[in-house]
């Protein structure tokens, strides 16, 4: 059992809803992250990607936002724990988490320049 009260789905919603709200409102990097999906997504359409491509590009940023998401929370989570006390062992934590999100954009990159250098070359090369 549980002390807390059961959540309906609707309210599941909710909640997460309002994760994205916070996340959007206190995290700079995850409204860069936004700004940049919109200029990418944007570019895919009017360098007419296909639905696979699009497929690709949206679980690609829904990856880099998730784990910007994810390591806000944590964040969030060993400064409550911790009452905002340097530790050592937290800041390494941190920077653990820091580092994931860094892979994660890295390999986003890497994925973006695959999809979008042929387009480009070929326009270039006219």
């Amino acid at each position: 059992m549980t002390k807390y009260k059961k959540q309906n789905f609707s309210s599941t919603f909710k909640n997460a809803r309002k994760g994205m709200r916070l996340t959007i409102k206190s995290e700079r990097n995850i409204r860069v992250h936004f700004f940049v999906a919109a200029l990418v997504l944007v570019s895919a359409y009017c360098l007419g990607f296909s639905i696979t491509k699009f497929c690709i590009l949206f679980m690609t940023i829904a990856a880099v936002i998730s784990a910007e998401m994810f390591n806000s929370a944590i964040e969030f989570s060993l400064d409550a724990i911790f009452h905002n006390k340097y530790s050592r062992m937290v800041g390494m934590a941190k920077d653990i988490a820091a580092g994931a999100v860094m892979v994660v954009t890295i390999t986003a990159v890497m994925v973006g320049v695959l999809l979008f250098a042929p387009p480009i070359i070929q326009i270039i090369a006219g």
